[in-house]
């Protein structure tokens, strides 16, 4: 049974549709493999095993008839940041309680009507807000990779950290999760996965908690690019209930992998050579040059000027937004309320008994760059600067189809290593907030390991709605890398 918890999402659904095993038995299986990786990997903060079974039951009996949908039988999780219907949703804040939605999020609405089965709700940084997963009310997860100098429990990075960690320790299928600064790509890269982001509005945000609703985008944490293709063809679509979602038409993602990338042109941006970057990454990033352009690819040098403004930048539109959006936890309707002797003192104690650290610092910051006096010299200059960041890469889409970099500036670090200075963790996000400043496509792709054996990726950057062709290109990059390696189950 175990091996079952081992396959891909496509070799799952191959076998489920060849009955080689049924939705039952490899939702069993990873049931099992969770009861046991749990306890030390914190990866799930609500298994919904009952609810599982059923609907597997119900997949079955649909796959029995001829019947089901593109992912029927596929047992996945889904990041604490969605809504499930009558399953609760806390996006890891206390401030939420035992908040269990009456509605269900678009983008897991739409797994389930494809025949996905839901194992349970993973952790997450507090509303999304961290780099590494310590945020979290649940507590850290725990990253299934160890590293060869050392036994010390390692970040599966964040905000997407237990989606990331059950899809490498294969507690899991694959995984909904959400980036707003590199929150689905810096995770895949720290653990050895698959991870995109789509361009803005490819994928609906309604019944998703928001953190900064310009930035914030769902996508899948999965074992291949294929997998990532197939559950984000089943992630995406128009949602007339998400104002900002796309009326476009959704491609076939999964039918661009394999697919010639023979004379596509691959920027490589200068100002993506960061000072103090380790001599691994800018090796992994000269190969992964070298792999384009075996691959047929022709390679250009461009320039990005303002990419070094973008983390600052991002680091006063991401805040602002939060303060914003945040501003409704406020004890009244739902959630947790602390006692207090007048109104403002009641929302007071409230906002301070919920939210975490991180999420206080950020809503401070934004509220302060929101400020009277304040306003003019930094929301609205960070948004002139986002425009000319979106005006730089709108003049190299002439020149190429796509962007090469490094996801992350390092491998996974050790828990607690960051977080005295909230600015060191701030620039994990160097080489992704750009994408989510300008809307476009980015994906990582695991392409090799660090010294100690840590899995290192590389992210590729597209064009607005050209995630066929990222899928391409990064199913080019996966079999030039080979990656084949796994986290050895220390946990079992």
């Amino acid at each position: 049974m175990s091996s079952l918890t081992n396959l891909t999402l496509k070799a799952a659904l191959d076998g489920l549709k060849a009955k080689s095993f049924s939705s039952e038995e490899i939702t069993k299986a990873h049931i099992d493999a969770i009861e046991k990786a749990n306890p030390s990997l914190n990866a799930y903060v609500l298994p919904t095993f009952e609810h599982a079974l059923n609907m597997a039951r119900a997949s079955d009996a649909r796959l029995a008839r001829g019947e089901g949908g593109e992912l029927e039988g596929a047992p996945l999780g889904v990041k604490d940041l969605f809504c499930t219907e009558g399953h609760r949703t806390t996006a890891g804040s206390k401030i939420l309680g035992d908040f269990v939605p009456q509605y269900e999020s678009t983008v897991s609405a739409n797994l389930w009507r494809d025949g996905a089965v839901m194992l349970g709700k993973l952790n997450m940084d507090e509303f999304a807000m961290g780099s590494s997963n310590e945020t979290s009310a649940w507590g850290p997860v725990v990253n299934p990779w160890r590293s060869k100098a050392s036994n010390a429990e390692l970040t599966p990075g964040g905000s997407s950290g237990g989606s990331a960690s059950a899809v490498a320790a294969d507690l899991c299928l694959g995984a909904t999760a959400s980036d707003t600064g590199g929150s689905i790509r810096q995770p895949a890269a720290f653990t050895g996965t698959v991870g995109i982001k789509p361009t803005y509005g490819r994928c609906s945000r309604w019944g998703i908690v928001a953190f900064a609703s310009s930035l914030d985008q769902a996508g899948p944490i999965a074992k291949t690019v294929e997998d990532a293709a197939i559950l984000l063809k089943s992630m995406s679509g128009y949602d007339p209930k998400d104002s900002t979602s796309l009326n476009v038409d959704l491609p076939d993602f999964p039918s661009f992998v394999g697919k010639s990338v023979k004379g596509l042109r691959i920027g490589v941006p200068k100002e993506y050579r960061v000072d103090g970057m380790p001599a691994e990454i800018e090796t992994l990033w000269r190969q992964g040059i070298e792999w384009m352009r075996a691959a047929g690819c022709e390679i250009v040098d461009i320039s990005l000027p303002h990419t070094k403004y973008a983390l600052p930048c991002y680091y006063v539109v991401a805040p602002a937004e939060a303060s914003s959006n945040l501003a409704r936890y406020d004890g009244m309707r739902y959630g947790l309320r602390a006692d207090g002797k007048s109104l403002t003192e009641l929302y007071e104690n409230t906002r301070a008994e919920g939210f975490g650290n991180e999420v206080k610092r950020r809503v401070l910051i934004g509220t302060y760059v929101l400020s009277a006096g304040y306003y003019d010299a930094y929301y609205v200059r960070a948004l002139k600067v986002r425009r000319r960041i979106a005006e730089d890469f709108e003049k190299v889409w002439g020149k190429v189809d796509a962007i090469l970099t490094p996801s992350t500036p390092s491998a996974a670090f050790a828990l607690g290593d960051k977080r005295v200075d909230p600015v060191t963790m701030y620039l994990n996000d160097v080489f992704t907030v750009t994408a989510n400043l300008t809307g476009m496509p980015g994906i990582s792709v695991p392409a090799g390991l660090d010294a100690n054996g840590l899995p290192l990726g590389l992210q590729l950057i597209g064009k607005p709605l050209d995630e066929g062709t990222i899928f391409s290109l990064a199913g080019a990059l996966e079999d030039a890398a080979g990656f084949r390696a796994k986290a050895e189950k220390w946990w079992a």
